[in-house]
């Protein structure tokens, strides 16, 4: 007796196989599943954006976090400065007067306010030096940017570069560099806190273009031999002079202030292959408050003295430039 639960069809003929895309519930199981697992995919990617922007918050908190106004202040003024090497600034909108005695100065301050500067390039590729002070008792993290065009930063080749840390009372030099060629233009350089966007000094920069085109200009860590003339910037008492070879912004054999005023000066291609007998470079001269000079040298008998360097470059090697 053949039993009630067995066909004598086979398998095959009685349920044939059904091809899946003409299943008609096989298609909506399959995009239900698919539903579900995007939810949950987008649910899960939610929650862990949602995680990451507040620990991002957090360290942002924690690196510029809320930060009290009044201690960026000190006598009406932010506590940092900013200035161009040379010696050519006066008061950027004819606030103040330039003080008799530099270093009898009675504030916490290096100037009695803003500045405005002169710049006399030799051609595209000129530099400078910009330094930028903390005189309060905050450590400072600074957003630092150049409007008015044809000027860079040449740490980051662009028009603004964040200062991270600086110190109570220190300094930190900038070199600026040309690379347009400008008749003459007023560029303004600003450095703002970061984290208090009022908080903000400016530089303004009247560039203009001088009588003698170089085609070398010494820039960072080139190697030039100067010649130099010291003198105090308060009593004009000449201190010393003399030639010697210099690495532009990178010599620990010197004072920050001398190094670094060697940045911007230039010479022709010849880079002084001739000289004594043919003298093609040119001469600038700069101001060096304390911090830059023998400020942090406390038994040095110009500890509290204002240097001015007249400086002129005689050689540069083949590397410079």
């Amino acid at each position: 007796m053949t039993r009630s639960w067995i066909s004598d069809t086979p398998d095959e003929v009685e349920h044939p196989p059904v091809p899946l895309g003409l299943n008609r519930m096989a298609v909506p199981r399959v995009a239900l599943v698919l539903s579900i697992g995007t939810v949950v995919v987008l649910i899960s990617s939610t929650i862990w954006v949602g995680i990451s922007a507040i620990s991002f918050l957090d360290d942002l908190e924690a690196n510029f976090g809320a930060t009290d106004v009044e201690m960026l202040e000190s006598e009406g003024r932010w506590i940092w400065e900013i200035a161009l090497l040379l010696d050519t600034c006066s008061s950027r909108e004819d606030d103040w007067e330039w003080p008799e005695s530099l270093a009898e100065q009675d504030d916490g301050f290096l100037f009695p306010g803003e500045l405005r500067c002169d710049w006399e390039h030799q051609g595209e590729g000129d530099a400078a030096s910009v330094a930028v002070f903390n005189r309060g008792n905050e450590t400072l993290s600074l957003v630092m940017e150049i409007s008015g065009g044809g000027l860079v930063f040449a740490i980051s080749d662009e028009e603004h570069l964040i200062i991270n840390d600086l110190e109570p009372n220190g300094s930190v030099i900038l070199e600026i560099d040309l690379i347009e060629s400008i008749t003459e233009r007023e560029v303004s350089i600003t450095a703002t806190h970061v984290s208090v966007l009022q908080a903000q000094v400016r530089l303004d920069v009247n560039i203009f273009e001088g009588t003698e085109q170089k085609d070398v200009h010494v820039d960072y860590n080139d190697r030039v031999e100067v010649d130099y003339i010291l003198w105090d910037a308060d009593t004009d008492e000449q201190l010393d002079e003399g030639t010697l070879w210099v690495n532009a912004g990178n010599d620990p054999a010197y004072i920050d202030g001398f190094e670094w005023s060697a940045i911007g000066l230039d010479i022709d291609s010849d880079r002084g292959a001739a000289y004594p007998g043919i003298d093609t470079g040119t001469s600038h001269t700069t101001l060096l408050p304390p911090p830059l000079a023998y400020g942090n040298s406390d038994d040095h008998e110009l500890r509290d003295s204002w240097l001015r360097f007249q400086l002129k470059v005689n050689r540069a090697p083949l590397s410079s430039g």
